[in-house]
């Protein structure tokens, strides 16, 4: 089968696309051939060699995707050959033609969503909800601020939070990704390129501040969200770049509290929870990935060096 590798840490001009040998399912896994396969920032940070969770090399790079079981080792039960699913993570790496995975790996894919839209729940949908409903305790009546909300994860904490009755204050850098925001649900779409938003976020809450934030760029913006705070405010940092400089004052004078996650941090009964609720809400059609981008498996590069730029919408997708 036809699978990107990399062989060495780098541009993204280190994935290669090559052929390799098929998988095979040993005990309490799959192999699912894919039919779309999701590209994520964190897929982005891991090719550098920077990132804190480094693979042995070489490898196959991705965690989402979605398509049809096509073979499964002893002891499954949950799955059998010819079953739609979505994935959010891989023993063998999503960027190729069929992936390998644990059965718990794997997610049933409703009928009324397609394959290019399961690429685009495992890690999106996954990281929103954790953020919002598992570390930040988010609540119905409660004001959420998504910072860089045109994105795949932003796309998909916009619709869950407003399904779950919050008023949502959501940021784009261009006018394409702020109408793309207002169409996934947001009560208000600001420009964070303005340097007065964080002064119209707090006229939107009459001067209360929000009580939760989703922090996709904690670099640049941490030290200005925490001003916007309300009291008992809480930050929930998703992404970053660098260091960053704050002052602690601007938490103690709210009794805010600032929050790390990464997806793969969460238990396993938080996993089953999160899979759970968005099947549901896929069933009934709640969530609604959208597609910004299908590009060939053999351009993962470029779509590496698409998802790190601002102006990405929705989620890019390769297609095998």
């Amino acid at each position: 089968m036809k699978a990107i590798r990399v062989t060495e840490f780098g541009a993204p001009e280190v994935m290669k696309l090559v052929e390799i040998q098929d998988p095979k399912p040993a005990k309490g896994e799959v192999v699912v051939k894919l039919h779309a396969i999701g590209i994520n920032p964190v897929d982005a940070y891991i090719r550098t060699g920077q990132y804190p969770m480094k693979p042995a090399l070489p490898y196959t790079p991705g965690k989402d995707g979605a398509g049809v079981v096509e073979t499964v080792g002893e002891g499954v039960i949950g799955f059998a050959p010819g079953d739609r699913v979505y994935i959010d993570a891989a023993v063998s790496g999503s960027y190729a033609e069929k992936a390998l995975c644990l059965e718990s790996q794997g997610h049933r894919l409703p009928a009324n969503i397609s394959f290019e839209q399961g690429a685009g729940i495992g890690v999106p949908y996954s990281t929103a909800y954790h953020a919002l409903f598992h570390r930040a305790k988010a609540a119905a009546g409660e004001t959420v601020l998504i910072h860089g909300a045109s994105g795949g994860v932003g796309t998909a904490a916009v619709q869950l939070a407003r399904a779950a009755g919050m008023t949502v204050i959501a940021t784009g850098g261009t006018d394409e990704g702020r109408r793309h925001i207002m169409e996934q649900g947001a009560h208000h779409a600001l420009d964070h390129k303005d340097p007065k938003h964080s002064e119209q976020i707090l006229v939107l809450t009459g001067g209360n501040g929000v009580d939760v934030i989703l922090e996709m760029l904690a670099n640049v913006n941490l030290g200005n969200d925490l001003p916007m705070l309300a009291k008992n405010g809480r930050v929930v940092i998703i992404g970053s770049r660098g260091k960053v400089e704050i002052d602690p004052r601007d938490l103690m004078g709210r009794n805010a509290a600032i929050f790390g996650m990464v997806i793969m941090q969460a238990t396993e009964d938080e996993k089953k929870r999160i899979n759970a609720a968005l099947y549901s809400g896929l069933e009934n059609g709640t969530l609604r990935p959208v597609i910004g981008k299908k590009l060939p498996l053999a351009e993962a590069a470029r779509g590496h060096h698409e998802v790190m730029e601002s102006s990405a919408q929705g989620k890019i997708i390769l297609v095998p």
